[in-house]
């Protein structure tokens, strides 16, 4: 299938590693300009830099934090700069951390909503003027499996996540007419990094190795192993792209089944 994403141009957060990364590696692929951008200034360019190798096509590496307030504006700025406008919106950012509800002070809640909901809400309110202009404006949210099926120990993660879903379905319905999809994701188990962190916090709260925490959490998902980046990414670029032009509103699991609900 022609995705019909060649020339387009996306911007992807969170992007020097895992569920970003591929994403972007992906849209790349398929003919994109695309502007990656996370934290760190190295690994961010090394990353673009890797990307662009491999696919011949533009890709700029933009350094910043999108939980700072001010950043979303400078980074939207940047690659809108770079890329001569912006079609697609993909806004990842690393998930809180894990933990029991009396573990987290009120600045702990904090950074994490200004990780994982105002990062969204800041980086769509910068690119929106830009995506007004696009015959074929995209956004996708990505968060997690745990706002269908809360996760012990990741309590942060599923209060605040679930605001990035109702936010994503608001402004599908708000800007539906302006011509502009706004989807979300929501991966479960799949195997980066910050997977392989959460089975070392478990490990060590739990006496066990890190293999065995492997293991035990892959019993619970249908398909029986965790997903790869790439199979997300397959996902993300296909709702992104002109081929899924009547999709918009839709929280997407990407997750092996492990969500039980029928909704």
């Amino acid at each position: 299938m022609d995705l019909r994403l060649k020339d387009k141009r996306a911007l992807v957060t969170g992007a020097s590693r895992g569920l970003g990364y591929a994403a972007a590696l992906t849209l790349a692929r398929e003919g994109c300009k695309v502007a990656v951008n996370s934290r760190d200034e190295t690994k961010i360019k090394a990353a673009a830099e890797k990307i662009e190798k491999e696919t011949g096509t533009q890709v700029i590496g933009l350094a910043g934090d999108v939980s700072e307030a001010n950043l979303a504006d400078q980074v939207v700025g940047q690659a809108v700069r770079a890329l001569g406008g912006l079609d697609i919106l993909i806004t990842n950012a690393g998930g809180p951390p894990a933990g029991a509800f009396d573990s987290f002070d009120e600045a702990a809640w904090q950074k994490a909503i200004d990780m994982s909901f105002m990062s969204h809400v800041r980086l769509i309110q910068s690119a929106l003027p830009h995506l007004r202009k696009s015959p074929a404006a995209s956004v996708l949210t990505v968060t997690s499996y745990v706002v269908k099926q809360p996760m012990n120990n990741l309590i942060l993660s599923n209060s605040i996540r679930t605001a990035t879903i109702g936010l994503t379905k608001s402004l599908a319905l708000e800007l539906g007419r302006d011509g502009i999809r706004f989807n979300s994701i929501l991966p479960g188990w799949t195997e980066t990094e910050r997977v392989k962190d959460l089975m070392a916090f478990r490990a060590k709260n739990n006496g066990t190795t890190v293999e065995e925490e492997f293991t035990r959490q892959i019993t619970e998902i249908p398909l029986g192993r965790m997903g790869q980046p790439e199979e997300f990414a397959n996902a993300a670029a296909f709702l992104v792209s002109p081929a899924a032009s009547y999709i918009t509103g839709v929280m997407l699991n990407v997750d092996g089944g492990i969500v039980k609900g029928t909704m």
